[in-house]
């Protein structure tokens, strides 16, 4: 990789002075921006490393920047700007703006990852495992990573970018970032050490490795420096005095030929074919997952003491959702008795078993395979979510529940709808899982019918917030829920 430096915090300020303007016009037109509906008012500085110079035809920086939206400390996003004179017309779609004043006065910035040598970059310093001012690049060496991969981006971004390189690898860089161990690394490395076949396993990652000023804010370690190894020993673990780095991408092997759950139910459902089988399969690799989380990482045991919180949080989101939404008001009394069911249960002395988890499990987190064989992906959990709760212990029911609404999903996608398939669906997926764990999802009903009652609850909020010509999806399983306890 070419020589790289850390800029000073007077040349980096410059920039992000300069840079300012263009990003807050560019940064809440992105997929990924989370802060949609509420305008930008400022960015401060994280870190910032320049990769290639900017003097020269093509200039890198990565940046870490917060993006202040009115009170509060504003969400953290990893930034590739490249820098060039003019934009290539196959650059059009990447460009940021054109930089009036500053150290870029006169420059072109754009979106680096639209671009091939910049991605080069990228995976070069994954292979060498290369320590770039902040940026620290590791690697699994039993696995090779070989030179002269042709990168392409894939185009269909969700809440993160990815870069396929050569239908080899595919690496997936996070752009809104939080401090601390985050689970997109920390479980598939322990899926990975337990020998489980339906999680790719990591072969590289990098992260953002950052100290604590004395003011609390983050400051950059000299070379060299880390933090004291936090309790789970994963990559992006902090020291003891706060957290202090950032996990900014993971590089994966490639499923090749690949087809993820939702095109595949799609696709089925457009024929009229009959899905069981897959869901079956599904349901067996979703058993074989959680398995081998529950030996790699410590269980716990969910008894009234830590039901009655999370039973709270069910009802105070129904509620919330109830004034937001209209629609919903009528069904809230009766949707209510599906968490206060659980709550009683769990004050008559029953207990459950919680793992970690996948955490926002739906058919769109699935690929399966031209073998046939199906793999989970994408172990970030919900990304809206803080990540303390996003490692939390769950019981396992929650990624079932995920995974039977999106049946309901897909089913309501077709024209006409068909829910019959979504039943079909849910009952071979469940029946599959039983096949893998032992237990079929279906004998703890009351456990279920609250955890998918809860999810249906997001979804009617974020239908009617950014999609309401799906409201109904969700609806229809409300009035389900509603009704009765039945699967």
């Amino acid at each position: 990789m070419a020589e790289t430096v850390t800029l000073s915090g007077k040349t980096s300020s410059g920039l992000l002075a300069s840079l300012g303007p263009l990003l807050r016009e560019w940064l809440p037109r992105q997929r990924w921006f989370a802060g949609k509906g509420s305008p930008v008012t400022g960015f401060s500085q994280v870190a910032a490393t320049e990769l290639l110079p900017a003097d020269s035809r093509l200039g890198l920086y990565h940046l870490l920047v917060r993006a202040h939206q009115g009170a509060g400390p504003g969400d953290c996003y990893q930034l590739l700007i490249g820098v060039r004179e003019a934009l290539p017309p196959r650059l059009a779609p990447a460009l940021i703006g054109h930089v009036p004043d500053g150290p870029l006065a006169g420059r072109t910035v754009y979106d680096a990852l639209y671009d091939t040598r910049p991605a080069e970059l990228l995976l070069e310093a994954l292979r060498t495992g290369s320590r770039i001012g902040v940026l620290r690049c590791e690697r699994d060496p039993s696995q090779e990573i070989r030179t002269g991969l042709v990168p392409r981006r894939l185009t269909s971004e969700q809440s993160n970018s990815s870069v396929v390189y050569g239908d080899t690898f595919i690496l997936k860089l996070l752009r809104r970032v939080v401090p601390g161990v985050n689970p997109d690394l920390e479980l598939p490395l322990a899926l990975a050490r337990e020998g489980c076949p339906r999680v790719p396993a990591p072969t590289a990652w990098m992260h953002a490795d950052l100290g604590v000023g004395a003011e609390g804010g983050p400051q950059a370690r000299e070379p060299g420096e880390s933090g004291a190894p936090g309790e789970s020993g994963a990559p992006g673990t902090t020291g003891e005095t706060g957290e202090s780095s950032y996990v900014l991408g993971v590089l994966q092997p490639y499923v090749q030929g690949a087809t993820d759950g939702w095109e595949l139910a799609l696709r089925e459902l457009a024929k009229t074919e009959d899905f069981g089988a897959e869901a079956r399969a599904l349901g067996r690799a979703t058993a074989e997952v959680h398995t081998a989380l529950a030996r790699a990482l410590p269980t716990v045991t969910f008894g009234h003491a830590q039901l009655e919180p999370l039973v709270h949080g069910m009802v105070e989101r129904l509620d919330a959702a109830a004034q937001a939404v209209p629609a919903l008001h009528p069904f809230a009394p009766a949707l209510r008795t599906a968490f206060t069911a659980l709550a009683d249960l769990a004050a008559e002395g029953q207990t459950w078993t919680a793992q970690r988890v996948h955490g926002d499990l739906h058919l769109g987190q699935c690929l399966r395979a031209p073998s046939g064989e199906w793999s989970l992906i994408d172990f970030e959990g919900e990304p809206a979510r803080p990540l303390a709760e996003r490692r939390m212990p769950q019981p396992t029911v929650r990624d079932v529940a995920g995974m039977l609404r999106s049946f309901d999903y897909a089913a309501h996608s077709a024209d006409p709808p068909a829910p019959g398939w979504a039943r079909a669906c849910r009952a071979a997926y469940c029946s599959g899982y039983a096949e893998v764990s032992g237990a079929d999802p279906r004998t703890d009903p009351v456990l279920l019918r609250a955890y998918e009652t809860d999810k249906a609850v997001y979804e009617v909020v974020y239908e009617a917030r950014h999609r309401p010509d799906w409201l109904s999806v969700p609806l229809s399983a409300i009035r389900r829920l509603a009704a009765s306890d039945q699967f």
